[in-house]
C-alpha cells in the first residue's frame, strides 16, 4: 500500500534561524517544512548568490542551525528537486528524545562546533 507524502510547511517568505527553532519546539514526528528553495551552496556563496549580503548571512545561519539540529537527532534533512538546479530543502520532524539532560532550547541554541 503507498502512502501520500506528507506537504511540507511552505512559509510565504525566507523561515529566519528564530522561526526554525521555534517549529522544531512545536513539531510532531513526521511534521514537514520547507526552509529554503533554491540551490543552497550556491545561494550562500557570495561570488554566485543572487542575495544580498544580510540575506545571504541569515541563510547561512539557517543552514548551519538545520545541520545542527540534524545532528542532535531532531530532524531529518531531506532535498526534494523541484527543477534544473532547484531543489527543496526540507526538514523532517523526528521524535524528541525521551530522556533529555538539556532543554530542547538549549540543544537548538548551542553553538554548533
Amino acid at each position: 500500500m503507498k502512502h501520500a507524502p506528507i506537504p511540507a510547511i511552505q512559509p510565504d517568505g525566507p523561515v529566519t534561524e528564530i522561526e526554525f527553532c521555534a517549529w522544531v519546539a512545536q513539531t510532531l514526528p513526521g511534521d514537514r517544512l520547507e526552509y529554503h528553495r533554491g540551490f543552497l551552496v550556491l545561494d550562500t556563496f557570495p561570488l554566485f548568490s543572487r542575495l544580498d549580503d544580510k540575506a545571504r548571512d541569515a541563510l547561512r545561519k539557517l543552514a548551519n542551525r538545520t545541520f545542527h539540529a540534524a545532528e542532535q537527532g531532531l530532524v531529518h534533512l531531506v532535498q526534494e528537486r523541484v527543477g534544473p538546479d532547484c531543489f527543496a530543502y526540507i526538514a523532517v520532524a523526528r521524535s524528541k528524545p525521551k530522556t533529555v539532560s538539556i532543554s530542547l532550547s538549549a540543544l537548538l541554541l548551542e553553538e554548533a562546533a
